[in-house]
């Protein structure tokens, strides 16, 4: 329950700043992975989990991907680089499809 209400404040601020994300991270007195180049897919933190997690949203995250490539390439690159690279306190990917996009 907590995760979902964080999840749910955050998606009232879209885009944030690396800064703003640090500085949200921070005042919940947590550490976690965040990948470089994704911000814009940042929707919240999963507390609960241990260690915590960074949670993004694929589709915001293959959007900001497809902002330097084709869209295939940067699903193809999502998938394989940024999901794929998983491990032990690695962020969430979670679908959010209600964000608008057509993924």
């Amino acid at each position: 329950m907590k995760n979902s209400i964080l999840i749910r404040e955050l998606n009232t601020k879209l885009n944030m700043t690396r800064s703003e994300i640090e500085d949200f991270v921070s005042s919940l007195d947590i550490t976690v992975i965040i990948p470089d180049g994704l911000d814009d897919g940042f929707v919240g933190v999963a507390s609960e989990e241990e260690p915590p997690r960074a949670v993004y949203s694929i589709e915001k995250c293959i959007s900001q991907l497809a902002k330097d490539m084709s869209h295939e390439e940067a699903n193809e690159y999502f998938w394989y680089n940024v999901a794929g690279t998983g491990g032990e306190g690695y962020p969430l990917f979670i679908s959010t499809p209600d964000d608008g996009s057509v993924y």
